[in-house]
Parts: structure tokens; sequence; C-alpha cells
């Protein structure tokens, strides 16, 4: 399943002070590859959604990791769906009662309702720069003119601060994500 992308065409026209029709054609693929970059960089989808993850508790406690958490609808555990006093919900982690030990296999709702702006912000910028430079030059020169990139503008990847805005985004638990299909 494609998710969308983190910020709109319309958007990108706006950051890059250029009318809509002044993009390129690509300009669509660009968000969304940009998005997925980002997506990969934070490790979260950032837009809401319903995911199944069985994990591995740490005591009795289970760190889930797409957030902000919405509600959580199913908790599996030793074969058997938990009562909803079995569990608690706090911020981004399920707090489990002194039962069964195992892994635990959760499904949850997730996402923000829009886009954290400065995520919004890094997608567009990185956009931006994909599309300036395309043709990811280091330097060009045109009569006496001669303009030289920095090195973040050259291919779609993020800079290091941009990378250390997105580190707060990250989950503190490794995941195991399952087949939707597999008869939990």
């Amino acid at each position: 399943m494609a998710l969308p992308a983190l910020a709109t065409v319309d958007e990108l026209a706006a950051w890059m002070q250029r009318e809509r029709d002044e993009l390129p054609a690509g300009a669509a693929l660009v968000l969304d590859t940009t998005s997925a970059i980002v997506r990969a960089e934070a490790r979260q989808r950032f837009t809401r959604g319903t995911t199944t993850v069985a994990l591995s508790p740490r005591g009795q406690v289970v760190a889930l990791p797409q957030r902000p958490v919405v509600s959580v609808e199913l908790v599996r555990r030793g074969g058997r769906v938990l009562r909803p006093d079995e569990y608690r919900v706090w911020r981004d982690q399920l707090r489990l009662g002194p039962i069964e030990r195992g892994p635990v296999v959760v499904t949850y709702t997730h996402g923000y309702t829009s886009v954290p702006p400065d995520v919004r912000a890094i997608v567009l910028t990185l956009a931006g720069r994909v599309l300036t430079n395309p043709s990811d030059l280091r330097q060009e020169s045109v009569g006496s003119v001669n303009v030289t990139y920095a090195a973040e503008t050259i291919g779609a990847s993020l800079a290091p601060i941009e990378r250390d805005q997105l580190a707060r985004y990250r989950p503190r638990a490794a995941v195991v994500q399952l087949d939707q299909g597999q008869p939990w």
C-alpha cells in the first residue's frame, strides 16, 4: 500500500515561491520520493493508519513503534485476546498486567491528523533541493556566471540537521511487521 506524500504540490510551489504551473511535471513524484526518504529516516508513517505488530515486552511494558497512538483495538498474548482491563495505554506504551509471558500482538491506530510542520518543512526543503538541482551538479558555469552547489543539494539525501530533527520521531523498539493475512 502506497502512503500519501507528506506535502502537496501546491505546498511545494508556495515553499519554492513559484506558481504551481512553473513546477516540473515530476513534482508529485519528487514529493512521493522525498516523503519516503523522510519516513525511512524517522521510521514513522506520520499519516493516520492501523497496524498489527508482534513485539517482545520489556518486563510488562511494550513500546508501540508508530506514534502517536490513537487507540488500541486488539492485544493478544499467550494465545488469548486480552480484555481492556488487562492492559493500559500510556502515550506510546502498552502496560500489561502480570499475566502470561511471551510476545504480544497488538493491533492499533496511530498517526497524526495532519503532518507535523517540522516534518512537512523537511519534505518540502528536500523536494526543493531535488527540483533546483535535478542533474546533481556540483558546479556549473555559464559565461561569467559561476554557481557552486552545496554538498546537500546533490542527490535526494537528508542533511545532518534534518536527520537530527527527525530523530525525535524514531521509535525506541525493534519492530516486526505482521502480514495482515496471518491468523493471529
